[in-house]
């Protein structure tokens, strides 16, 4: 006789991360079967032929000779003192070592920040759309994840109005995503120091996503929201994963900077779980120090005739073509955010489609917290011309669906 299902735990029940989810499973089980699958879902550097820089290689291997033990739970002291040094030439002038947490990933850091905060029924929030990591976080730790508009008729830049109107009473922290997946907006100073506003008046913490800080185009800058907080206290979120291209060396770090006396339970209580994770990576984070203070080549990949800037263009030039397809132009990070015109268009079914009729996956745009049904998510990674073939094989996907063939 068979024991009775194993349940899963019901903290999950509200929990999604689709990226990864079953699309993905059923790209992979396409390429068990032979089929060679163009893979757009997730932002992974390695995957499409980035490497990390040189250097970065080159201080691992000098110092894995001392990356046998545990380090300290927040991280070796060079890493942090890098991060103090970087936000420093930002101009955020008071973060110390001790302010600075080094995590497996800035995903591992997210929840350590969510556990070490949350109460059940606490609120968050939290951009729509958003990584999704982040409403995930709120609701494993008993939060409630509270969505603030950042619509496409605003150029996915967050709605001041309706962000304000979210604040109850049970309202814990903010989190602002700049540059931002998945959409690639970049906030200007002007509303980033309106939404600082609305946290210092709340005392909200304000949690700052800023993987992507140095991935932007054409001209557009992006503010660190460090250089903003006076009075309340702002945790901002960096890593190797993407400005750097080392995905799976999974180093990231957390920086605490504002007003931080408050605070001194909040560090304690994420001090606690930081030990209790014992210590991140250590061989990955001997090339923290050199990554951040050595040449920074994302500039060489990100300006007019680098391969991101040259697959950005490629795909607002293939949208302005398409049909059926409009964009609004990523100012950051290495995704665009895309809407189908198609009536009566669904997202879930139209990723599924594409790829068991055209090979391609892609993230549907309902996996990033959104209400609305007729956007995806593509990566900027593959080269413009393996990006310029995915365009045609969405165009095909869609002239068929505006001829009636097997729905849309």
């Amino acid at each position: 006789m068979l024991p009775p299902r194993l349940a899963p735990s019901s903290h999950l029940d509200n929990v999604r991360y689709e990226i990864r989810g079953p699309l993905a499973r059923r790209a992979l089980e396409l390429e068990k079967a032979g089929k060679e699958i163009i893979k757009l879902n997730i932002g992974n550097p390695g995957a499409f032929g980035f490497r990390m820089p040189e250097s970065m290689r080159a201080a691992m291997i000098e110092n894995l000779h001392q990356a046998d033990p545990y380090s300290h739970q927040k991280g070796i002291f060079q890493a942090r003192e890098a991060v103090v040094m970087q936000q420093q030439s930002l101009g955020v002038m008071n973060v110390t070592a001790d302010d600075v947490f080094i995590g497996n990933g800035v995903s591992e850091l997210i929840l350590l920040a969510m556990r070490a905060l949350l109460n059940d029924g606490d609120e968050v929030l939290v951009p729509t759309p958003d990584y999704p990591l982040w409403t995930a976080s709120v609701t494993l730790n008993g939060g409630k994840a509270v969505h603030y508009p950042c619509p496409p008729k605003k150029g996915f830049l967050p709605d001041i109005d309706e962000l304000r109107k979210r604040v109850t009473p049970k309202t814990r922290a903010i989190v602002i995503i700049t540059p931002n997946n998945p959409t690639g907006a970049v906030y200007p100073k002007e509303l980033l120091q309106q939404m600082v506003a609305i946290a210092e008046e709340h005392n909200l913490v304000v949690f700052s996503d800023e993987i992507y800080d140095q991935i932007t185009y054409d001209g557009a800058v992006h503010v660190p929201l460090a250089t903003l907080v006076t009075k309340t206290l702002c945790a901002t979120f960096g890593g190797l994963s993407k400005v750097y291209r080392a995905c799976g060396l999974r180093v990231g770090w957390l920086s605490f900077a504002g007003e931080k006396s408050h605070a001194k339970d909040y560090f304690l209580a994420l001090d606690l779980m930081a030990s209790l994770r014992l210590c991140p990576n250590v061989p990955g984070q001997y090339a923290v120090q050199t990554a951040i203070g050595g040449y920074q080549s994302i500039y060489d990949l990100t300006k007019p005739g680098g391969r991101l800037y040259q697959t950005r263009q490629a795909v607002i030039d293939g949208v302005q073509r398409s049909k059926h397809l409009s964009v609004v132009a990523p100012q950051g990070a290495m995704y665009a955010f895309v809407k189908a015109k198609t009536p009566g268009f669904n997202d879930q079914k139209f990723a599924l489609d594409l790829l068991e009729r055209q090979h391609v996956l892609v993230a549907p745009g309902t996996s990033f917290n959104v209400p609305y049904q007729d956007h995806f998510r593509i990566t900027l990674l593959p080269d413009e011309k393996t990006m310029a073939e995915v365009l045609g094989r969405i165009e095909a996907l869609l002239d068929g669906y505006a001829a009636g063939k097997a729905g849309g």
